[in-house]
């Protein structure tokens, strides 16, 4: 006779067993993957440790549209350009929506641009990316601030003399000062307790969005916000991120634009005055705060990482560092702020920050989206509500797109003649109507601190290293591992 435990084994056993041929059934509307497996779905085919080329390799045995199942959900993964431009730009409404996460409720509360949907995300969306173009196209104060900043980066590491240094968090603390600008319409002082402690938690929400804490939180929410774990220490970081930015909104709703500067806060407590009769607007000052929230957190992190990525490839490469000098020497007059602009006069400086940027590829896919209808990419059907990734490394290390994908080769936007070339593959910032908002922001930011760096300084290994680690320390981000270089006076 079967006992109490021998009945619950087999019931678990059954009702698992159950689940795994429902999702067999399931994955027949699906395009096709990797093996399903009980338990783990077909994450067997990806590895322990996640690399920039891990779903590439996917892609060549099971083609550009594949499924990959995390245990019985479907993920269905988008590799190539073809088959990424299909999706972000051919159907780039049909694959608008974002899946909503327990965990990615706790980082948007549905508000703002990055975690929301529907009319909430539409609104936000069209009236952050008007504003962000205003403040850094229209507005050169903006743009001012970027290459003032950029002086105090050059005097931060002047400061060492030529001494070993770690860059990351000089730059991290100048992109967080600038995103200060941008949505406050001043920076913070760089000694500011407030912006150190802002930087932290921003660091902290996004080193553990893979954390398998924040997995286990979108599988059991209920029960992992009594454990500790990464998940909490992100969750109690969201809080402050947010409760800073109220301050400054009261600040700005008492006293008006700091200095007379106008940033994002200023524009949007104007709209919601316009708007206060409109019962279909989505303007609040919850969705205000969540908005700034997003520009921090999606901003923040990449720059200052492709950044640290720029300086360790110029250690990496000297000979493109030398010619990156010697193009600023001549297209840069000594002691004017760098702008913008200035990238008209500088191809070869210009193809290395996109050479850069491609090489390093800090967003492997970005985050997940939603389809919002049945959508066909490829020949390949994508049902309605399917979690949706686009591998933007397979773009970025395409074969039959770049001429050396595995290297780093800054003639691959650069002409016979030397003249700067745009293409087409090139997304780092993702593409359609989920892209990067701020792009032309940190675009502007990348060129400007680069240009000021490379002008004043060379960077080399500290006197005993030899060897450079270019190997990716992969996470949500990619960065680089920990180093350390000297800033040589030039």
């Amino acid at each position: 006779m079967m006992g109490i435990p021998d009945f619950l084994v087999a019931l678990v056993i059954c009702l698992l067993i159950t689940q795994y041929l429902k999702s067999l059934w399931k994955s027949r509307q699906y395009p096709s993957g990797p093996i399903l497996l009980p338990f783990i779905g077909s994450l067997w085919k990806v590895g322990l440790k996640l690399r920039p080329d891990s779903l590439l390799k996917i892609a060549k045995s099971h083609g550009d549209v594949f499924t990959l199942w995390i245990a019985h959900i479907p993920v269905v993964v988008l590799s190539g350009f073809e088959a990424v431009k299909d999706a972000l730009v051919g159907n780039s409404e049909a694959l608008s929506g974002r899946p909503m996460f327990p965990f990615f409720k706790v980082l948007g509360n549905e508000k703002g641009i990055m975690f929301s949907n529907g009319e909430t995300w539409w609104q936000q969306r069209h009236f952050g990316q008007a504003i962000l173009q205003k403040l850094v196209l229209e507005k050169k104060d903006l743009e001012h601030q970027i290459g003032e900043e950029g002086r105090q980066l050059v005097e931060t590491f002047a400061h060492e003399k030529g001494e070993p240094i770690d860059p990351s968090l000089h730059i991290l603390h100048s992109v967080s000062k600038m995103i200060c600008a941008a949505a406050f319409g001043h920076p913070f002082p760089i000694e500011d307790k407030a912006l150190h402690e802002l930087t932290e938690h921003i660091n902290t929400i996004t080193k553990s969005g893979c954390s398998a804490g924040v997995m286990l939180y979108n599988m059991f929410p209920s029960l992992m916000k009594y454990i500790p774990g990464p998940h909490k220490k992100a969750i109690s970081s969201c809080e402050f991120i947010r409760s800073f930015i109220r301050k400054e909104v009261e600040n700005h709703k008492k006293n008006g634009p700091p200095h007379e500067r106008q940033g994002f806060v200023d524009f949007y407590l104007a709209q919601l005055k316009k708007e206060k009769t409109d019962f279909t607007s989505t303007f609040d000052e919850d969705n205000l705060v969540q908005s700034v929230a997003d520009f921090f957190i999606a901003g923040t992190d990449p720059t200052a990482a492709t950044l640290s990525w720029a300086l360790l490839f110029m250690v990496a490469h000297p000979d493109i560092q030398a010619k990156v000098q010697d193009e600023l020497d001549n297209g840069l007059e000594s002691f004017k702020v760098v702008c913008y602009d200035d990238r008209k006069k500088l191809p070869y400086t210009r193809a290395v920050l996109n050479e850069i940027q491609r090489f390093s590829n800090v967003k492997l896919f970005g985050l997940p989206k939603l389809s919002t209808e049945s959508v066909n990419i490829g020949g390949n059907l994508i049902p309605k509500e399917t979690l949706v990734v686009t591998d933007l490394c397979s773009v970025l290390l395409d074969p039959a797109k770049w001429e050396t994908p595995q290297k780093f080769n800054p003639n691959h936007f650069l002409d016979k003649d030397g003249k700067f070339i745009i293409r087409d593959e090139f997304l780092p910032f993702g593409a359609g109507e989920r892209a990067c908002l701020g792009k032309q922001f940190a675009r502007t930011q990348l060129f400007i601190f680069f240009a000021c760096l490379l002008k004043v300084f060379t960077f080399r290994l500290p006197e005993g290293v030899k060897d450079v680690n270019t190997e990716p320390a992969t996470g949500c981000l990619v960065h680089p591992h920990p180093y350390k270089i000297c800033a040589i006076p030039r």
